[in-house]
């Protein structure tokens, strides 16, 4: 079996991966590594662009049958056929602009990834191409444990996706200058 987790940085795609790994004895395939390693990013703005395309081929040869595939690249980068699941971690874009500020991202980047997040691009695009396949857990306020937890039982088959819409929070609280440009 293979299972790629994926979502916006800093929902905690790492955190959980080892953890997931050992109990379902997958090999860990990072795709942003592997990304790195091969040469595939480029700089443009202050910003890692990858050539996808590239980056496809290149994951064809590395993953198994027992692989647990992570980053925010897999839906761009994997087909339906190669994972048994996809799980869409997602967070609270308030939590994230705190998760950001440690990593020191500028302004930009904290609102193109807050912005993604909040708009859903990833799980859209995630759902669109794994359909059936594709799972959300909303990780906020959740430790690590709990993420885990979950993560393992939509693997396992003993629960169903969790819808996410950050979109009617932030239009609740009237905070779109919070997240986005003008």
């Amino acid at each position: 079996m293979s299972i790629a987790i994926t979502g916006n940085p800093g929902v905690g795609k790492h955190s959980i991966s080892d953890k997931i790994a050992q109990k379902f004895n997958l090999n860990v395939i990072d795709i942003n590594k592997i990304a790195k390693d091969s040469g595939l990013f480029e700089v443009n703005q202050n910003t890692n662009d990858v050539d996808t395309e590239k980056l496809k081929k290149v994951l064809k040869e590395k993953i198994s049958k027992n692989s647990l595939i992570i980053g925010h690249l897999a839906p761009y980068v994997l087909e339906k056929n190669q994972v048994e699941k996809i799980i869409i971690l997602r967070r609270n874009p308030y939590e994230l602009l705190d998760v950001y500020k440690q990593r020191k991202y500028n302004d930009k980047k904290s609102k193109e990834n807050t912005g993604s997040e909040i708009l859903g691009i990833i799980t859209h695009d995630t759902i669109r191409e794994f359909q059936e396949k594709a799972f959300q857990i909303d990780t906020s306020e959740k430790s690590i444990q709990e993420v885990t937890e979950k993560a393992i039982n939509v693997i396992s088959g003993d629960t169903q996706t969790e819808e996410v819409d950050w979109l009617d929070l932030v239009t609740k609280n009237n905070d779109f200058k919070k997240f986005f440009d003008d």
